[in-house]
């Protein structure tokens, strides 16, 4: 039996991730346990979990693979540097002491790092390095349910890649085309949600929330510009009107001339303006994504197609790109950012350089995404006894009837259960969950329980058995990565309605309004009794008392913190938030019974995202 661990670390999303012979057993993402939104320090808290999750210490681990490899990004660095002096001194000038004591040196102080958590763990020969987008592939292509497929993956950058191409089959895989720094997809939107005033690398949700506000007034203007988009879904962008190559900014002056605006401050109040640029570089980059997916349909003759790189949690370009047909299926992997590179990392370790065999598609393909710490019934009662919680213990058939009372009697409900998701998205385990026939509930959520922005929207998850009815959905979504639009028979507002920010926030659109974009599309969760029993009897329970097989999901946390992983990050959030009603395991309690000296002044103590 060979045990590999794999880690992302140092940038963005560290996680850990353990495969045992092919087999997925652990994975989760470090800001779980840190409270660090996006946390890049070292996982070891991660590692711990997945190495107790396997019932395993490190002496049993055989390999650690590191999801990229630092001297050719490095490399990167200096030859952009070159490329584009004096005028990027001043960035170089602040990176440089980082990579001269830390990264340089990263396999010693991996190694050193390993060895703390365990000793066994500290020996330089178990430690390899991937390449950042094979780990991205092959976190796509080897968890898939597919024989064959076609690979697509596209994010701000690796090493040098930011796109890359290939075909999966069997236990091989390999990449056969790329594009290259500084021409990346993802640094082109992100120098868009940059422009809008929000956090890269954080709020590209967000700018993909706003888009369906506005009109794609400028996206001529950014192909003219920008960007030189070819047929075959390659591309090159005109660095001009970039700061990111050589400084410590998105975009520059050129960049604002171009659309007579400076960025947006954050905080400040959205126009119009900001929803039509929003709507404009969507457009864009749902173009170059189908024209890529396209052109590579066309090349390898798949039928199949696997995505991972920030770029494939673009689910509104993912519903696109199922609606063109280029390929009869599609697989996103759930943590397609960098927290899946530690799982790309050591598939692909066991596959192409051990030569290890893929199990049979029942034992590799990642039906769900529940992967991280889950808790006994006891360690819940103890960490709720300990936070001061006033409970009642409930059998599971009356948790789940009494939850959805509850929900139908429009309150919102913390829902914790099972194995934590590993991904970004909270998919019916650490949820907050709600009506969605309320006509008031996104508005309700948005500022009284996430404290975020009102026009963010939330996602329908609904019964799989019951999707067709509801949605445009030709295929299952269970990771919420598809937007389609709502079926017909269930909106009530014209086509034609207003979609801009000033009439768009208050119009009624559907059956299930907390989950009708302004645009009747939605996120779509689709939940079946093999991947989430309790959750599907939940929504099961909510549908036998409203006839409703849909329920809003969003996230449970805050803006700005990551999502709950603990019982008492639950309850901590239950009493600093408008929620109502809390469920963790079998145990429920109501806000009103708890003690008032409890309640925390939540909002104020979570940095902005």
């Amino acid at each position: 039996m060979t045990s590999i661990l794999g880690i992302s670390a140092l940038y963005h999303d560290s996680a850990a991730a353990l495969v045992t012979d092919g087999r997925i057993v652990a994975a989760a993402q470090e800001e779980r346990f840190t409270r660090v939104k996006q946390d890049a320090s070292f996982p070891a808290n991660a590692i711990q979990y997945v190495l107790a999750e396997a019932g395993i210490s490190g002496s049993q681990i055989d390999h650690i693979v590191f999801y990229e490899k630092p001297f050719l990004k490095f490399e990167r660095l200096l030859d952009t540097y070159f490329a584009f002096a004096p005028s990027g001194f001043r960035s170089f000038r602040e990176a440089m002491p980082i990579w001269g004591r830390e990264k340089l040196f990263q396999r010693r102080l991996l190694g050193k790092a390993l060895g703390r958590i365990d000793p066994a763990m500290g020996d330089p020969e178990k430690l390899r390095f991937s390449d950042h987008h094979l780990s991205h592939a092959a976190s796509a292509f080897y968890p898939s349910p597919f024989e064959s497929a076609a690979v697509l993956t596209m994010d701000g950058v690796g090493e040098w890649t930011t796109t890359s191409a290939g075909v999966g089959s069997g236990s091989d895989l390999r990449i056969d085309r790329e594009l290259r720094f500084p021409h990346s997809l993802g640094l082109l939107y992100a120098a868009f949600t940059y422009h809008a005033g929000f956090k890269v690398n954080s709020g590209e949700y967000k700018l993909m929330g706003l888009a369906p506000y506005g009109e794609p007034r400028f996206a001529q203007r950014i192909l003219d510009n920008l960007i030189d988009l070819r047929e075959d879904g390659s591309f090159h962008l005109d660095q001009r009107y970039f700061n990111y190559c050589t400084g410590l900014t998105m975009t520059n002056a050129r960049f604002d001339a171009l659309f007579g605006r400076e960025r947006r401050e954050p905080e400040s109040p959205f126009e119009q303006f900001h929803a039509d640029m929003a709507a404009s570089i969507q457009q864009v980059t749902e173009l170059a994504v189908v024209r890529m997916a396209r052109d590579l349909a066309r090349r390898t003759g798949e039928n199949n197609l696997c995505l991972a790189g920030g770029v494939a949690l673009n689910c509104v370009a993912n519903g696109k790109l199922i609606a063109d047909g280029a390929f009869e299926n599609i697989w996103i992997q759930p943590a397609a950012g960098d927290a899946g590179g530690a799982l790309g990392a050591a598939l692909a370790y066991w596959h192409l350089e051990l030569g290890g065999e893929r199990p049979q598609p029942e034992a590799h393909a990642m039906r769900h995404a529940y992967l991280g710490p889950g808790y006994s019934g006891s360690e819940t009662q103890t960490a709720l006894d300990a936070a001061g919680a006033r409970y009642e213990l409930l059998t599971d058939d009356l948790v789940v009837d009494r939850t959805a009372q509850a929900l139908k009697a429009g309150k919102a409900v913390g829902w914790f259960q099972g194995r934590s998701e590993f991904g970004p998205r909270a998919l019916g385990n650490r949820s907050i969950l709600a009506d969605p026939r309320a006509p008031d509930m996104q508005r309700r959520l948005n500022l009284k329980i996430k404290f975020r922005e009102s026009f963010r929207p939330f996602a329908p998850a609904v019964l799989a058995e019951d999707a067709g009815d509801w949605f445009d959905l030709g295929e299952e979504s269970p990771f919420m990565l598809i937007t389609a639009p709502v079926a017909q028979a269930h909106r009530t507002a014209h086509a034609e309605h207003r979609r801009d920010l000033a009439h768009g926030l208050n119009t009624p659109l559907s059956d299930i309004p907390a989950v009708t974009h302004v645009d009747f599309s939605a996120r779509v969760q689709t939940v079946t009794a093999d991947d989430n029993p309790r959750f599907h009897s939940l929504l099961l329970a909510f549908k036998a008392h409203t006839g409703c097989p849909v329920l809003a999901n969003t996230s449970f946390n805050v803006r700005g913190e990551p999502i709950v992983q603990s019982p008492a990050d639950a309850f901590r959030c239950f009493m600093g938030t408008g929620l109502d009603v809390l469920v963790v395991g079998n145990c429920i309690m109501e806000k009103h019974q708890q003690d008032t000296k409890l309640a925390q002044s939540y909002a104020e103590e979570v940095p902005l995202d």
